[in-house]
């Protein structure tokens, strides 16, 4: 629970405030733009919500941080009406979790509705009002993990669903020991006619991501859009297996058709087919440049 007597002096004044436990994930600051900036090297509100948009938007970031370093002065009325609203709907039949997970450094989980079994894209945080909702749209057959980074309390959905869970074998350690699941090697994995996993080795030896449907990209921390480069990156400070593997798996994505790239951390990214091979190409033009 965020802490009045921690709140930033950045913050402006007004109901909503973060403070001083804020981790710079940046959650808030794409959940809610109108309300949440990047001051220093943490969030603040540089504008308190007033119209019913942004403050749904502010209290849906309030929901999500994973540190609960968001909190409002008065005690919110709107906290159920806002928890009803997750997970929230990107397009289709695909949505955001919230419930960011601290366990996983901020990392968004997703959620898919399908007819042969819903999945649930890395784990979001364990709570309540996300596993009834959850039920209601049908439970969750497999729990697909991108990478050794982002399980959070995949235990937790396990027991709790009995959904089978999803890791390459590379990526698997002490706390993933038991998965359903376990991928191997580097081809291409058909779960389903629509969805396909590609192990791409890079941030990770074992990291995979996930085509669903010819259109999302699920890519956990492979590839993201970057508002700073204006393009789509991938992350090269947090590289900790091989940057030269990690652009030969870029290249891959060359070969698949995708609309969406829906990261655990970073930026999502809509497009076009032709904007998104451009967008690929460059980014792997960048990717080559900063070895």
């Amino acid at each position: 629970m965020a802490k009045l007597n921690q709140r930033r002096s950045e913050n402006a004044i007004g109901d909503v405030y973060v403070d001083s436990s804020c981790i710079d994930c940046d959650t808030c600051r794409w959940m809610a733009p109108e309300t949440f900036n990047r001051q220093g090297n943490q969030s603040a509100v540089y504008h308190q919500p007033q119209e019913p948009t942004a403050r749904l938007q502010a209290i849906q970031a309030l929901l999500s941080c994973p540190t609960a370093s968001i909190g409002t002065v008065e005690k919110p009325q709107d906290i159920k009406s806002a928890q009803q609203t997750f997970p929230l709907l990107i397009e289709d039949n695909v949505y955001h979790c919230g419930y960011h997970s601290e366990k996983s450094f901020g990392a968004t989980s997703y959620f898919i509705q399908r007819p042969d079994g819903n999945v649930l894209i890395d784990s979001p945080r364990f709570t309540p009002p996300l596993v009834k909702r959850l039920e209601e749209l049908g439970g969750i057959r497999y729990l697909y993990l991108t990478h050794q980074d982002d399980i959070a309390d995949h235990e937790k959905f396990h027991q709790h669903f009995g959904c089978q869970r999803i890791l390459h074998q590379d990526d698997i350690r002490a706390a993933t020991k038991n998965i359903e699941i376990p991928l191997a090697g580097i081809e291409p994995i058909e779960l389903a006619t629509d969805l396909l996993i590609i192990p791409v080795p890079g941030h990770t030896k074992g990291h995979t991501v996930l085509l669903y449907n010819q259109q999302f990209l699920f890519t956990g921390d492979h590839l993201a859009w970057s508002p700073h480069l204006q393009h789509l990156h991938a992350f090269r400070r947090y590289c900790f297996y091989s940057w030269s593997e990690q652009i030969n798996s870029m290249a891959k994505l060359t070969q698949y058709a995708f609309e969406w790239v829906l990261p655990g951390h970073g930026r999502r990214y809509h497009s076009d087919l032709q904007t998104m091979q451009k967008q690929i190409a460059k980014c792997i033009t960048w990717m080559k440049q900063t070895q």
